[in-house]
């Protein structure tokens, strides 16, 4: 089996005000978790404190990677171990290109004297963006540099099937794309399925969920999993959305952000 990320009790604040109020998740190799919820619930602060960003506070609880402390981690060493980040809103780089910033990036996580050669490099970047549908030019163009959305989009996708890593938080990865680019984007995910690979994704929408079944669906509100279960509850969510939940477990403003 591949590995396992475990989130403990996480507790995560913004500039004194808290955010996430107690999360609870493992993610296991070989499991795609769906993480649901509306608006302003903390869904995206619980990607960004996985992955470091600075702006977030860890005030308390754990977060592991096969039993490692990721907290103890800078940013680069999170990517390295085998974490990764599909960002909602991908950066642009001018300067660096598409296929530098890939090939730079599989090598850092190599050691010295085993780096991947040119022409495997080629071949592999070639099939994936075959598979993701994208114009071969786009491996010469600057990072996100003047890409629409559905571009963007593809890109970070790409970047996860030439990483390879161990666990993916795809942070509302289907915001911006039609059907079409939808379906592609969902390809290149599913293509990544097996033992060695766990995915976190972030959604709002149930119609992700129509191209790639999630193993488990958890509903956030009020900064923490209020809700876990199979696909079913994706489904329940699309048709009778979230008021069923406020009133179950009694929770008058689900919201912990602007």
């Amino acid at each position: 089996m591949g590995s396992t990320l475990t989130i403990k009790d996480l507790h995560v604040s913004i500039d004194g005000k808290e955010i996430l109020k107690g999360v609870n998740l493992e993610i296991k190799g070989g499991e795609i978790h769906a993480v649901m919820g509306p608006n302003g619930t903390g869904k995206s602060t619980l990607s960004s404190a996985i992955m470091g960003h600075p702006k977030y506070e860890i005030t308390s609880g754990s977060i592991t990677l096969d039993g490692e402390d990721v907290l103890e981690m800078e940013v680069d060493e999170r990517a390295r171990a085998g974490l990764f980040l599909a960002m909602q809103y991908p950066s642009e780089i001018s300067g660096v290109t598409n296929a530098d910033f890939l090939r730079s990036a599989i090598n850092s996580r190599r050691k010295e004297g085993e780096e991947i050669s040119l022409m495997k490099f080629i071949r592999t970047m070639d099939k994936s963006m075959e598979l993701l549908e994208m114009d071969p030019n786009m491996a010469q163009r600057y990072l996100n540099e003047g890409f629409s959305g559905g571009e963007k989009k593809r890109n970070e996708i790409l970047q996860l099937t030439m990483l390879e890593p161990k666990i993916a938080i795809l942070d509302e990865i289907d915001s911006g794309l039609d059907i079409d680019a939808l379906k592609v984007v969902s390809n290149g995910i599913n293509n990544m399925r097996g033992d060695d690979f766990g995915c976190l994704i972030i959604t709002h929408y149930q119609r992700l969920l129509n191209y790639i079944t999630p193993d488990h669906v958890h509903v956030m509100m009020a900064g923490r999993v209020v809700k876990s279960g199979g696909p079913e509850l994706a489904h329940r969510l699309e048709a009778e959305g979230y008021d069923w939940i406020k009133q179950e477990l009694g929770i008058e403003d689900e919201t912990v952000e602007a």
